[in-house]
């Protein structure tokens, strides 16, 4: 993840474990970006790293989905072919997925999932 979707992840988790605290444990970064050496590579591969993964979950079923994927994307930065592998699985398996681009358009899909009814 670059500077930039960093920094727009960092002010999406403040934001929502401001406003919405009763979740606060609930989103959560799947950290599996970054450079590493072969063996921490190997060693996250066998603990079950898979590429692709999206930047944030928040585990809290709604309207028949079983959580919230969230991939942050800033500009015209596009997914990878292991982040759209990734979205299909989540979403085969029941899981709702949206890109972010920006902090408005995270706290809107926010507000609407967790407004939707079980």
């Amino acid at each position: 993840m670059n500077h930039y979707e960093s920094k727009l992840q960092q002010a999406c988790v403040r934001y929502f474990r401001l406003a919405y605290p009763e979740y606060g444990y609930m989103l959560f970064a799947v950290p599996n970006g970054g450079s590493r050496n072969a063996v921490e590579a190997r060693i996250l591969k066998a603990e079950g790293v898979v590429a692709g993964v999206a930047d944030l979950i928040l585990l809290v079923p709604r309207s028949g989905y079983g959580s919230l994927c969230i991939e942050m994307k800033i500009g015209k930065n596009t997914q990878t072919d292991n982040q759209k592998l990734w979205q299909q699985e989540a979403e085969k398996a029941g899981n709702k997925y949206v890109v972010v681009r920006r902090f408005d358009d995270f706290r809107q899909v926010i507000e609407k999932y967790l407004n939707e009814q079980l």
